[in-house]
């Protein structure tokens, strides 16, 4: 059997890429590079010797050149209300995390895009250990299959919101998406990709006109408040990253999510919260008010109480602004949003009492 280095991975490989990889590299029909596909995304099988379908001496064959995937779980944590959180080791041996979130009617999960995250955002673990390097088409799409082989339910959504700025990986986000769609058979309209706002890659997205949901992590409306907490803004600020949600909607026809975290006195005053329905006036979008998440950062940020992040919600919805709340999960594991970091960045995240 040859070595994990030299073995040729699948993960990552399409249906007919697969079909062709068989028939040239191992002379097989076609066909079986179709039926590879079926066990590697419909259904999650990591062991060649479990594909049962195939013939025993293919099998063999296979296990001797190729491997599905050389990322191994390192670590799996599960939480009290069911969320389960892996780190990820990839094969040159960095390391990310990626969650699954199972609920009453549905299964999500949140994938990573990037070893580390460049965005420098004041509020986010991720960014407190920089970046290092784009994930692959593959090594996006094999978090949601480790995942899948820890769930007996059927995974039918996916957040790209993990580790990572999407947008400044496009190429791989967008084939890891046609790969979830096209093999594993997740729709589009269950797809959600999150970005901080890097407003040319919002249009570039959208000229790929896929069904799925673009979410903007905003978190304030003026630039004073967003440029202190998202460097981001400094390039793109505040109206020119909400024209680019109206544009967006006008080419794809899929409103745009507003993610807007909420910051204990530093935007979640009754003037910010008018502030932004003003400036969300007329925009096709949902708003997606989530209180902060605590990680240790230089600012110290706290979490808003409940009745500040209703009145911020009650304002927004007066104006007209459709408004929903992130149901929160994983608080116990770090994996809720703005928690995730690989376990070689540093110590764990202090416990906190969490308020409201």
């Amino acid at each position: 059997m040859g070595s994990m280095e030299t073995r040729t991975a699948l993960v990552g490989l399409s249906k007919s890429q697969l079909r062709a990889w068989v028939s040239e590299t191992l002379g097989e029909p076609a066909y079986r590079g179709t039926q590879l596909a079926k066990w590697i995304y419909e259904k999650a099988v990591a062991d060649f010797a479990h594909m049962t379908d195939l013939p025993a001496s293919l099998r063999v064959r296979l296990s001797e050149i190729a491997i599905v995937s050389p990322n191994t779980i390192s670590l799996t944590q599960r939480s009290q209300d069911g969320t389960v959180k892996c780190l990820l080791r990839l094969a040159d041996g960095n390391e990310v995390e990626c969650v699954l979130l199972p609920y009453e009617d549905r299964v999500s999960v949140c994938l990573s895009t990037q070893v580390g995250c460049a965005m420098g955002c004041r509020f986010c673990a991720t960014a407190q250990g920089g970046y290092t390097r784009n994930l692959t088409a593959g090594e996006i799409v094999d978090q949601l299959l480790h995942l899948q082989r820890l769930c007996t339910r059927r995974i039918s959504h996916v957040v790209l919101m993990g580790m990572g700025e999407p947008l400044l990986n496009l190429e791989n986000a967008i084939a890891a998406l046609r790969l979830m769609h096209d093999e594993v058979g997740i729709s589009y309209r269950r797809i959600t990709v999150s970005t901080v706002g890097i407003v040319p890659k919002i249009y570039a997205l959208a000229e790929h006109d896929l069904p799925i949901t673009l979410a903007i992590s905003l978190h304030a409306p003026d630039d004073e408040t967003r440029s202190r907490i998202m460097p981001v803004n400094r390039k793109w600020g505040v109206d020119t990253l909400i024209q680019a949600a109206r544009d967006y909607f006008e080419k794809t026809k899929r409103r745009v999510t507003f993610e807007y975290l909420l910051l204990r006195e530093v935007n979640d005053t009754p003037r910010h919260a008018e502030q932004l329905a003003k400036k969300l006036r007329g925009v096709p979008c949902l708003v997606n008010l989530i209180p902060f998440n605590y990680v240790p950062t230089p600012d110290e940020f706290q979490r808003p109480e409940v009745e500040r992040v209703r009145r911020f919600r009650q304002i927004l919805e007066s104006a007209g602004i459709e408004t929903t709340q992130r149901v929160e999960r994983g608080h116990d594991i770090d994996a809720a949003c703005g928690q995730l970091r690989g376990r070689h960045w540093g110590r764990p995240i202090p416990r906190v009492a969490q308020t409201g």
